[in-house]
């Protein structure tokens, strides 16, 4: 495909989306009037806020919720014992009051905890509660359990307000887990401990906002009177969920039916309203999510680091963003997002920018030229239409400025095939982005560059880096990954940090690629809407100028 053709293509994503906001525009006209007669426990007033989504939430259990939808919610009802700073990458006790004091060996965790804090049903928040929480985490079995059942020996109230937590082996990250939305306080009153033994359709936490009502196409929440902090800046939010159609949410934001519209908007609706910015307030932060290309080890040519540089350097992250993203992510030049102080360009600092004097030149070294091109398939989910004009752009680029001397070759297949096959060796390379469980760097590399069982000759056979599709093997990074763990220095921690990612943009089993930018729009008299790194959206933030809470 030709670059031109790029162009042509967007032209056609927009008429279809003219067609269907034409289609939509009436039906969704009655949906917003009919949500709002039915709402009769929560009319929807000045006082209160309006929120349109796609997303639907699964669940709203916190030790089964592994989904971003469920998991806004969660962080807006419930509490976990650290957070971050609104806005921020930074940790702060929550319902703890301070950060932990931890032992010698980086093993015992004694965590105070906040007093005068009750549930929503009334119930005293306490040690024992926290204790139980987490215990329900770890034993019930959910989605997320692993996260603190790999790294949690035990937890025990010491006090009734002390909290002692012990880990199977140091992990110099363990506050951020503890900042996982779904590691919360629940109500031992409302809640049970077993393998399976979920509650989906409710939510007692201790949180600014009460659960009122979860449907299908709808959620409310209501101000909590009793809340032991600030109250919210709203009476409420009423959420509406719009069930993966973008083209209703869209519409629902442009005739003002909702007063914010966040997650998930298409590409050509985002760069519709950001058109028209000045109609309504436009929110936009520096994503979580890094997208990049994952190099296969074990197979030709891609078993030669010559090639991988080669790739590396000719990468035109500019054009990409430029013709693919509509501008709508940031080039990244490490697989640590740049929320964190210690992201490191080092592929840029080793490679430049589409340096692609030098991608011919490691090309020739590995004995490749325009008569003998080394030859990359680029495999891809079928259903994502983003990273397959990303490939071709990939292919285009090369084709045109490395002479000959490279060819990429795109492929696709569904996706449940295709993350099945990437641990099992299939591709040469893929394009996969990456949600972090949790924000930290560790999150970052060790899911791709540890490996438990392997060697440099064998490759990764058991492991992270084998999960991920690279097979990557290094005895210097699974020991900096060891160190990086172990260390409470923050200082030090973050220069071993630093280290790995110049590892890893030395070795190049992945190549970063872009990191995702966040869009939120709301109306022009809101104010104070905010979107975490974490993509959480604080709802208690949010203020009509017009009214004063």
């Amino acid at each position: 495909m030709s670059i031109n053709r790029f162009s042509a293509l967007g032209q056609q994503l927009r008429k279809v989306s003219k067609y269907l906001i034409l289609f939509s525009f009436c039906f969704i006209l009655a949906l917003g009037c009919n949500s709002q007669n039915q709402s009769d426990t929560n009319p929807i007033d000045s006082n209160r806020i309006s929120v349109g989504t796609t997303l639907k939430p699964r669940t709203l259990d916190p030790a089964d919720n592994y989904e971003l939808a469920g998991l806004n919610i969660i962080y807006n009802v419930a509490e976990s014992l650290y957070t971050y700073e609104v806005g921020t990458t930074n940790i702060k006790p929550l319902l703890a009051t301070e950060m932990p004091t931890i032992d010698e060996a980086g093993l015992t965790y004694i965590i105070p905890l906040r007093t005068g804090v009750t549930f929503h049903d009334g119930a005293a928040f306490n040690a024992k509660a926290m204790e139980f929480s987490l215990q329900r985490f770890i034993d019930n079995g959910g989605k997320p359990s692993f996260l603190l059942g790999d790294v949690i020996k035990s937890v025990e109230a010491t006090g009734e307000y002390e909290l002692k937590i012990t880990l199977k082996q140091p992990f110099a990250a363990f506050p951020a887990l503890l900042a996982f939305p779904g590691a919360c306080a629940v109500s031992p009153q409302a809640y049970k401990i077993g393998a399976g033994a979920f509650n989906p359709n409710k939510l007692v936490g201790t949180g600014r906002y009460k659960l009122n009502q979860f449907k299908s196409d709808s959620i409310s929440l209501d101000r909590n009177p009793n809340y032991w902090g600030q109250a919210t800046a709203n009476q409420g939010i009423n959420l509406q969920v719009y069930g993966g159609n973008s083209a209703n949410l869209f519409n629902s934001f442009e005739t003002k039916a909702v007063d914010v519209a966040y997650q998930s908007l298409d590409p050509q609706q985002i760069e519709s309203l950001l058109e028209n910015k000045e109609k309504h307030r436009v929110i936009e932060s520096s994503g979580t999510v890094v997208n990049y290309l994952v190099l296969n080890l074990q197979q030709e040519p891609l078993n030669q680091p010559e090639v991988r540089q080669a790739i590396a350097a000719s990468i035109n992250r500019g054009l990409i963003n430029d013709r693919v993203l509509k501008g709508q992510a940031e080039p990244i030049y490490s697989l640590v997002s740049t929320a964190f102080p210690s992201y490191e360009p080092t592929f840029k600092q080793l490679y430049g920018e589409a340096n692609t004097a030098q991608a011919q030149e490691l090309l020739t070294k590995a004995g490749y030229s325009a008569q003998n091109p080394a030859i990359v398939e680029i495999w891809y989910p079928s259903g994502s239409i983003t990273r397959g004009i990303v490939a071709e752009t990939i292919k285009a680029y090369g084709s045109s400025e490395l002479a000959g001397m490279i060819q990429f070759v795109p492929k696709s297949v569904e996706s449940a095939s295709f993350f099945s096959n990437l641990s099992q060796g299939i591709y040469p390379a893929a394009l996969v982005d990456w949600y972090p469980d949790f924000l930290d760097p560790d999150n970052y590399l060790q899911p791709f560059l540890s490996c438990s069982e392997g060697s440099v000759k064998t490759g990764c056979k058991s492991g992270a880096a084998q999960s991920r599709g690279s097979f990557y093997y290094s005895d210097r990074a699974n020991k900096l990954i060891e160190q990086s763990r172990q260390e409470q220095d923050v200082a030090k921690r973050q220069a071993i940090l630093i280290e790995l990612q110049e590892v890893m943009s030395q070795d190049v089993p992945y190549i970063p690629l872009w990191q995702t930018k966040d869009y939120a729009f709301a109306q022009n008299d809101l104010n104070g809407v905010v979107i975490n790194p974490s993509q959480t959206f604080p709802f208690w933030t949010i203020k009509r100028s017009s009214n004063e809470q």
